[in-house]
């Protein structure tokens, strides 16, 4: 065919991009299209942190497509309504897109091949959900049994990762629409050149020691790549394969700290294909037998959460560094949903909401996935009588607590010793650290221990109600 639409989602790359490929494989010209679509600009959980990020990527991508002849077209409106025009504008035969498994983009895919020539590659994920199965052909619920399968699957090697193009050809005088300018996080520059220099650093060197630094809240031992792979700036499949080269170098003393983040890889395809499967994940608990608890659901308990003001450290830090830098540290976010669920009671899809109006990586499946397994609600969940101790958490994965005194800057000169429960101090102590309980800092708004027998109750009375009906 003489000219195609390369339709972008979230795959702002040009390296390893599955749809682009095709597309050039298919036509002499192609159009690279990005729709601006209100369902999803404004949507409730929508991020004004994660829209800087994705402008960022566009304006990037924009660039190198320029620097290969080509150029970025923007429209803003409904993606078929978008598509049929630019398709009789352009004189193109067929729309090309990478396949996304949310139930939106399900439901907005199905609508625009029901009139329009849409073909759908893989890309999101290394396996496609549905490929990744129990021998009876139904889904994994469960970990561990689908990481074995997925890893007994053909994988990616560095054969299989697409080069980039050198050059696209692009029919000239298309309309494009300018993109809204919104300022973003210096934490994360965004575009497909600054994720391919972090996965070479992360993989060159930090990943040696992931299995030992990932869970120190203070120290720089995760990739961070999670807003690059959130928007495609980064493929699912060249994360993989870096992974399994780390894995075979010999520059590691142990495969350890490569295992794990591959494990953690896997967790990202595990969320995305149970949302795949059971698309009511999303809007209500996998588990039938806890949809009916009794959540407390005070207003001013949520505030103090969402300010970090609880008056529990480590919990005040992570919900300080998402609002500052729209990024978490993801054992932060194990204990902040913990502590929101489990300690206040307050309904996991508050907190879901709350991490994606603000958080850069923000992903439908795996903050949802996320959020279940903290509640005790979700698929291969925490158990519901698996209570996280805020201040024996924030002992343990900051026990000089940098992470602490970085975020919650009043609790910086509490000795160490009480700085994980700084309402223990002595008023002597406060006054000599220049932090008075309930005046500099609040005293906790819960305590563990009551709240812990509370949330054991309310839950065990939902599952005894289950069973009644």
């Amino acid at each position: 065919m003489r000219v195609a639409l390369w339709w972008l989602r979230r795959d702002l790359r040009l390296r390893d991009n599955q749809a682009l490929s095709a597309a050039l494989a298919a036509a002499e010209h192609v159009v690279p299209v990005f729709v601006l679509d209100p369902a999803l600009w404004r949507s409730p959980y929508v991020g004004e942190q994660r829209l800087a990020f994705l402008l960022g990527g566009l304006r990037a991508l924009d660039a190198d497509l320029h620097a290969r002849g080509s150029a970025l077209t923007v429209r803003q409106g409904d993606p078929a309504e978008v598509l049929a025009q630019l398709l009789a504008e352009t004189g193109a035969e067929a729309i090309f897109a990478e396949a996304d498994h949310s139930p939106y983009a399900r439901a907005r895919d199905a609508r625009v091949a029901a009139t329009l020539p849409l073909h759908l590659t893989a890309g999101v994920t290394a396996h496609a959900p549905g490929t990744v199965l129990k021998r009876d052909g139904t889904p994994y619920v469960i970990y561990t049994p689908f990481s074995r399968t997925w890893r007994a699957l053909p994988l990616p090697s560095a054969r299989d990762v697409l080069p980039a193009p050198e050059r696209i050809l692009t029919p000239e005088g298309i309309a494009s629409e300018p993109l809204p300018e919104l300022p973003g996080a210096a934490l994360f520059p965004p575009g497909e050149v600054e994720a391919q220099r972090r996965l070479a650093d992360f993989a060159q060197a930090r990943i040696c020691n992931y299995a030992n630094a990932r869970n120190v809240l203070a120290e720089d031992g995760t990739s961070q790549l999670s807003p690059y792979l959130r928007f495609g700036m980064l493929s699912a499949r060249q994360a993989v394969v870096a992974a399994r080269e780390a894995r075979a170098a010999t520059r590691c003393e142990s495969a350890r700290g490569a295992d794990t983040w591959l494990n953690e890889l896997i967790w990202r395809e595990f969320y995305i294909h149970v949302l795949h499967h059971f698309p009511n994940a999303r809007r209500e608990s996998f588990r039938e037998n806890l949809r009916a608890i009794a959540w407390a659901n005070d207003m001013e308990d949520f505030a103090a959460w969402q300010a970090g003001r609880t008056g529990y450290p480590v919990v005040d830090a992570g919900m300080r560094q998402l609002a500052a830098t729209g990024w978490m540290h993801n054992r932060a976010r194990m204990i902040t949903a913990s502590f929101l669920t489990k300690d206040l009671l307050i309904d996991w899809r508050w907190g879901e909401r709350h991490f994606m109006q603000h958080l850069l990586d923000g992903d439908l499946a795996s903050n949802n996935g996320g959020w279940q397994w903290a509640a005790g609600t979700g698929t291969d969940a925490v158990p519901y009588f698996r209570i996280f101790n805020p201040v024996l958490q924030g002992e343990k994965f900051d026990p000089d607590g940098r992470y602490v005194r970085r975020w919650v800057p009043e609790l910086a000169d509490v000795p160490t010793k009480h700085l994980h429960q700084p309402w223990t101090m002595p008023e002597a102590m406060q006054h000599e650290a220049g932090c008075i309980i309930g005046e500099d800092y609040p005293a906790p708004i819960v305590d563990h221990a009551w709240a812990r027998e509370r949330t054991l109750a309310a839950y065990r009375q939902a599952r005894g109600a289950t069973a009644q009906t």
